[in-house]
């Protein structure tokens, strides 16, 4: 018998208010030169639609905070998982921002948001270790990365490990870019299980390119010369950062894939961050190129949710699971003995994927 990382519970924060792209049709757009783009807001955003997919996107609520929604979605998975909170042994919490308040446009991360989370939980066992992971939108992988390595040595037990993001207050409101971001959070309780097969997280794999990728994506003031004060918004060179996915992520999921000693037929599921929507189909359909399978109708295996709550980095991944475990999606389902890939890509460069066999 061997001991083996098993997602016995998950939850998720999806914000109330929702954003549409008309909303945007009086915003006052900027380009990276500090001029007003010639184009009408019409033009822009029907481009835009086109290129990413996406229509609309979820806001946080003015009170609340990434460190409240990091809880909302903890408390939904430890009632999923149906354990007693006291038991945890680590908290990991990715995020790259921080608690960001609403009128105050600055990162906030002193207690950590991991610790945030413990105590909105109540949590008093001081054996729970919590710590935050900022490691761009790969993070939320990357936690459940850590968890299997605390589990399989024997460290760890139970690990939940939530993604939590708020990009709508670090996006510049003159800046293209700022449609694509959106706020919310997912979690899941990782729990040892022994068994005489492989079953859980069967494998992973991770790369961070920075020496000449590191800014791709990187914090800077507004756009608009004429911005009230010297707020740093996230800031992304959209044009490089989709080479450098293209050139990455499908090298990196088929080399994880194989890893696991299985075929790309036996993958049910690819679980993919997602920040544009041709950028992802592109992704998968050079991972079936690598298979040799030239072109594969992507829509069963690769489940989106970009067009209606766009880019949330982190919580991407593990709110898209929980959606299809709770049957949000009943286009997608997910059976015992499948083979799932989670993925991710971000800023650092940091790209990752693990392969997950369903007990």
């Amino acid at each position: 018998m061997s001991i083996y990382s098993v997602i016995s519970g998950s939850g998720k924060y999806i914000p109330d208010i929702v954003v549409k792209n008309e909303d945007f049709l009086n915003r006052s757009f900027i380009n990276e030169k500090g001029d007003p783009i010639p184009k009408s807001n019409e033009e822009i955003i029907r481009k835009f639609q086109e290129i990413t997919d996406i229509k609309e996107r979820r806001y946080l609520k003015p009170e609340f905070n990434t460190s409240d929604m990091g809880f909302f979605a903890a408390d939904e998975a430890i009632k999923s998982a149906n354990i007693d909170p006291e038991t945890l042994d680590y908290i990991i919490v990715a995020h790259n921002f921080g608690d960001i308040l609403f009128n105050n446009q600055k990162s906030d991360m002193v207690p950590s948001l991991a610790s945030r989370v413990k105590h909105l939980l109540k949590i008093k066992n001081p054996d729970c270790v919590a710590y935050d992971l900022p490691f761009g939108c790969p993070g939320w992988v990357q936690g459940v990365i850590q968890a299997d390595y605390y589990i399989k040595s024997g460290d760890a037990k139970k690990v939940l490990v939530i993604g939590a993001e708020n990009l709508s207050r670090i996006a510049d409101p003159h800046d293209i870019d700022s449609m694509i971001y959106s706020d919310g959070a997912g979690a899941i309780v990782v729990e040892a299980i022994e068994s005489e097969k492989p079953i859980g997280l069967i494998c992973h794999k991770t790369r961070s390119d920075t020496f000449s990728e590191a800014h791709f994506l990187k914090m800077d003031i507004s756009y608009h010369p004429q911005f009230e004060d010297n707020t740093l918004f996230m800031k992304m060179n959209g044009r490089k950062l989709y080479e450098y996915a293209l050139n990455t992520v499908p090298n990196l999921v088929a080399d994880t894939i194989k890893k696991a000693g299985i075929g790309i037929e036996e993958v049910k599921k690819v679980l993919i961050h997602q920040a544009n929507a041709k950028m992802d189909e592109a992704i998968i359909q050079r991972v079936f190129k690598i298979f040799g399978i030239e072109k594969m109708d992507s829509a069963s295996i690769m489940p989106m949710t970009i067009s209606k709550l766009g880019n949330n980095s982190v919580a991407t991944v593990p709110i898209l699971y929980d959606m299809i475990i709770k049957g949000e999606m009943p286009e997608h389902t997910i059976h015992s003995g499948d083979y799932l890939v989670f993925a991710s890509v971000g800023a650092g460069m940091n790209v990752n994927a693990f392969v997950y066999k369903v007990p």
